[in-house]
């Protein structure tokens, strides 16, 4: 199988064509299953109508949103012991386009099954987590590789704009797709939903948006799987054994807190702030239901504009970390979101939601790209592919750390409000982590 380097592969190709292009477009279906199955439409189906099928059954006085949120931890948790083999193993044996279309694939397989999950017995609840769970899992394998096919489309003087690019791709992505799945499958009142008119008995509105979901999500991904070429195998990294990965990967991180100390703080830091971030989607739906009384095809509406406010804020940060560099962009924005978490907590009804929930998801945009664009100015020269596989790794090594959190607040006080306090505590954290690093300074011009 023919490989590329990621010098060869940006001398053959522009910023928004080619395998650039390609790459992108994984970004743009993976909304499929972020936006619309994990945050706002499956999620709450399952919290909402499934889960009230578990009422005086097994895991009763337990909310469905506790439930939910201890499934999602628990596949965290799986991802941190394998994520970090896998994605140094297919770095090292060049086979990182395979391993995203093998992840790819078994994600998209998962999201189609959802279409068996009714909401009239307790079992189907219990099967929904499981699967969400275990998607979970693979989808987060698909996109360690993912993320480290960065290096191969792009240069070091191109990488920020090729990433934003990607990102504003999977923004733009779910508000196109929420948008279908509102006024197709859930817009209206009565016994039948969108304007395809589909039954809301059993669930059907919601089972076929996972269908479409899946569908959208395999067809976006195919330019991925056929234009952008293999990594150059490393023979210099072991992976003879699952042992002498982690240890290879062990040594990495070693040797990198002795050369750039500060590069690890980072990454530590970027790593459980990120998981905040994410806690702000996955659990932002549920919380809109279960605390603020939004009505499920509301809470759609909220997504397609938390995108549209998401974007903006990404755009809005390009300029402002040109100027004053990605650090204090980081920064300002996570205390942002702490103050707008706890006024959250404190307010009441839909009205009060949207003005502070969007809010909320406007300071996402600008952290996530940030942290990406102080990654790609600290990388020192023939070391990005490293740096950004540890990024993607030290972020899935803790991805358990929101949904865990939102779990054992809502657990302990049985009011799913305080799932807020504990999103604000993992922010809260990154934020305290990230003083450690230094600042990565602006562009040269």
């Amino acid at each position: 199988m023919a490989t590329t380097t990621r010098d060869d592969t940006a001398r053959l190709t522009g910023i928004y064509r080619g395998p650039t292009l390609a790459w992108a477009f994984w970004d743009w279906g993976s909304a499929a299953f972020n936006a619309v199955l994990v945050t706002f439409i499956f999620s709450v189906y399952l919290t909402d109508s499934v889960g009230g099928s578990i009422d005086g059954g097994f895991g009763d006085g337990i909310s469905p949103a506790t439930w939910y949120g201890w499934a999602m931890a628990l596949g965290g948790v799986t991802i941190a012991l394998i994520a970090p083999v896998m994605g140094r193993r297919a770095d090292a044996r060049g086979t990182r386009r395979r391993s995203v279309t093998l992840w790819t694939l078994v994600t998209v397989g998962l999201m189609f099954s959802l279409v068996g999950i009714g909401d009239d017995a307790p079992g189907y609840f219990w099967a929904g987590i499981v699967i969400m769970g275990v998607a979970s899992v693979t989808f987060e394998f698909a996109e360690v590789s993912y993320f480290a096919m960065l290096s191969q489309v792009s240069t070091r003087e191109n990488v920020g704009r090729v990433s934003g690019f990607g990102w504003s791709m999977g923004y733009f992505g779910g508000i196109v797709l929420l948008l279908v799945c509102y006024l197709g499958f859930i817009a209206g009142d009565g016994d039948t939903r969108g304007l395809l008119g589909v039954p809301v008995e059993d669930g059907w509105n919601v089972r076929i948006v996972a269908v479409i979901a899946a569908i959208w999500f395999l067809v976006s991904a195919i330019p991925v799987m056929r234009k952008v070429p293999e990594n150059t195998p490393d023979p210099s990294a072991a992976t003879s054994s699952v042992k002498e990965s982690y240890l290879g990967l062990f040594r990495d991180i070693g040797s990198l807190w002795r050369t750039d100390r500060s590069a690890v703080w980072f990454l530590i830091a970027s790593a459980v702030f990120r998981d905040g971030l994410a806690g702000v989607f996955t659990f932002g739906a549920v919380l809109a239901v279960s605390v603020y009384g939004l009505s499920p095809a509301d809470v759609l509406l909220f997504g397609v504009a938390a995108n549209v406010v998401s974007a903006i804020g990404a755009l809005v940060c390009g300029y402002l970390d040109d100027r004053i560099g990605p650090k204090p962009v980081i920064m300002v924005s996570l205390i942002l979101l702490v103050v707008d978490a706890f006024v959250l907590f404190f307010v009441d009804g839909p009205a009060m939601f949207w003005i502070f929930g969007l809010l909320l998801c406007m300071f996402v945009g600008p952290a996530q790209s940030a942290s990406r664009s102080y990654l790609t100015r600290i990388c020192p020269e023939g070391r990005e592919g490293q740096m950004f596989g540890l990024y993607a790794t030290t972020g899935r090594s803790v991805s358990w750390m929101a949904p865990a959190a939102f779990a054992v607040f809502t657990g302990l006080t049985g009011d799913d409000r305080f799932g807020i306090i504990g999103i604000a505590v993992v922010l809260l954290a990154g934020l305290l982590l990230l003083t450690k690093a230094r600042g990565a300074g602006t562009p040269t011009r």
